[in-house]
C-alpha cells in the first residue's frame, strides 16, 4: 500500500511540476516582448489603431475606404473591449486569416491579406508585446459602410475570390537581405495596401503590384523600377535614407507616408530598412509608363509666370531647390506620376518638412488654395511636371476643383 501511495505522490508531484513548467513557459520572455515591439513598429500597427495618442492601441481611429468608413478596434489587453480574453490561436487566426474569435470576418482594411505571409512565431511575438500594454476600456465602433457592404457574410465570397493565404516563400537564389526585404514589404509592412492599384471590389491588382495607387486624396507612388515615375533613378541608399528620415536628395515624404515614416520606418533597424531597399531595387516595372504629350506653349508660359512669382525663391529657376530642405523638382518621380493628387494637395494645402531624429531641420511651404485660381494651379502644376526634362500628363482646372472639394470634405 505504501508503495502505491508513494507512486501516486511522485506522479502528483511530477504533474504539478509539469503544470508549473507550462505556466512558466506561457510567460513571454523580455527578449520576445522586445522583438514583438520591433514587429509592431514595422507593421505600423499604431498608425491605424491609435485615435488618441494618450491611449495608444485603444482603437477608434476612422479609416475611410471607397465603400465607407471602418473604425480600428482596440488592441490593448482589456478583457471586455480589447484582446485580453483572446487565446493565442484566436490571435493567430485573426491576424493571418482575417477571422475574429466569434467566427465573423474582418474587412480587408485590416491587412490580413498581407499579414498571412507572417510566420506564426512572429505573430505570437506581436501578441506578446501587445499583452504588455496598459488595458484600456474602449468599445469598438461598428463600420459605416454603404449597402450592401455592411454584411460581413459577403467577405466569405471576397476571400474565396481574392484572399490567398500562405507564408512568404523565400527565394533561395536571392540574398538574405532580399528575402528579409520581401518578407517585410509583401507581408508585415503591407506596402501594397497603399501602393498597389485596386480592383472595383478593393482587391489588389497583383499583376501591377506596387505600381502606385490613390489613397485618401493622395497618390502612393510607384515602388517598382519604372524609369520616370518609379525608383529606377534611386539607389538603395536613397530608399533607406528616405525611410529613415523622411527625405533624401530626390524627394520628401508627405501625407500618409509621412505618418508611416514617423510611426514605423524611422524606428526600424538599419538592417531591416536596407533589406527593404534591396528588395524594392530589384523590382522591374509592373506596367508600362504612359507616353506624355507636353502642354501647349500658352499653358507652359502661364505656369512659368506663377512659378516665377511664388516658387522660384525656394525651388530655384532650374527647379534644383535645396535637397533635404526644399525637394528638387527635376526627375522627381512623384511629381511626374500619372495621378497628380499628391502634387495638387501640396500646392493647395502647403507642406511641412518631416522631422525625424536623423533629420531634425524643418522647412515650410505655404498653401496657395486661397491665393491661386483653379486655372493658375493647373498651369503651374503642368509647368513643373513638364520642365527640366520632366514629363507629366496634363492637369486640368477641373481636377484642381475636385481636389479642392476633397480638401473641404476633409478627405
Amino acid at each position: 500500500m505504501r508503495t502505491i501511495l508513494t507512486g501516486l505522490a511522485v506522479a502528483g508531484l511530477a504533474l504539478c511540476s509539469a503544470v508549473a513548467g507550462m505556466a512558466l513557459a506561457a510567460e513571454p520572455s523580455p527578449e520576445l516582448i522586445a522583438y514583438g515591439k520591433t514587429l509592431v513598429e514595422a507593421g505600423d500597427c499604431a498608425g491605424c489603431h491609435t485615435a488618441d495618442p494618450a491611449r495608444p492601441f485603444a482603437g477608434g481611429k476612422r479609416i475611410d475606404t471607397p465603400f465607407g468608413a471602418i473604425y480600428a478596434p482596440n488592441l490593448t489587453p482589456d478583457r471586455d473591449t480589447g484582446i485580453g480574453a483572446w487565446t493565442d490561436a484566436d490571435f493567430v487566426r485573426a491576424v493571418r486569416t482575417g477571422i475574429a474569435p466569434d467566427g465573423s470576418n474582418y474587412y480587408p482594411a485590416f491587412p490580413y491579406p498581407f499579414f498571412t505571409k507572417m510566420t506564426k512565431d512572429d505573430t505570437l511575438a506581436i501578441r506578446a508585446y501587445l499583452g504588455t500594454l496598459a488595458p484600456v476600456v474602449s468599445r469598438n465602433k461598428p463600420p459605416e459602410l454603404r449597402w450592401p457592404f455592411g454584411y460581413r457574410g459577403l467577405m466569405r465570397i471576397w476571400n474565396a475570390m481574392y484572399f490567398k493565404p500562405g507564408l512568404f516563400e523565400p527565394d533561395q537564389g536571392k540574398s538574405a537581405a532580399w528575402n528579409r526585404g520581401g518578407y517585410l514589404v509583401t507581408g508585415l509592412g503591407h506596402c501594397g495596401a497603399c501602393h498597389t492599384p485596386k480592383s472595383y471590389f478593393g482587391a489588389d491588382k497583383s499583376a501591377q503590384a506596387l505600381s502606385g495607387s490613390e489613397v485618401g486624396g493622395w497618390y502612393a507612388p510607384r515602388l517598382d523600377g519604372a524609369a520616370r515615375t518609379g525608383l529606377q533613378s534611386w539607389r538603395a541608399q536613397d530608399i533607406a535614407e528616405y525611410l529613415q528620415s523622411g527625405r533624401n536628395a530626390k524627394s520628401h515624404a508627405g501625407g500618409p507616408m509621412a505618418e508611416v515614416i514617423v510611426n514605423s520606418t524611422s524606428k526600424m533597424s538599419e538592417a531591416d530598412v536596407r533589406a527593404i531597399a534591396v528588395y524594392l531595387k530589384s523590382l522591374p516595372p509592373a506596367r508600362r509608363e504612359t507616353i506624355v504629350t507636353p502642354p501647349d506653349e500658352a499653358e507652359m508660359k502661364a505656369g512659368q509666370v506663377v512659378y516665377a512669382k511664388l516658387c522660384i525663391a525656394c525651388h530655384e529657376a532650374d527647379g534644383s531647390g535645396a535637397p533635404r530642405i526644399y525637394p528638387p523638382l527635376p526627375g522627381n518621380a512623384l511629381l511626374q506620376s500619372n495621378n497628380p493628387s499628391s502634387t495638387l494637395r501640396i500646392i493647395l494645402d502647403g507642406a511641412h518638412t518631416l522631422t525625424t531624429p536623423r533629420a531634425p531641420n524643418t522647412g515650410e511651404m505655404p498653401g496657395y488654395a486661397k491665393q491661386l485660381s483653379d486655372a493658375e494651379i493647373a498651369a503651374v502644376t503642368n509647368y513643373i511636371r513638364n520642365s527640366w526634362g520632366n514629363a507629366g500628363l496634363l492637369v486640368t482646372p477641373a481636377q484642381v476643383a475636385k481636389a479642392r472639394m476633397r480638401e473641404a470634405d476633409g478627405e
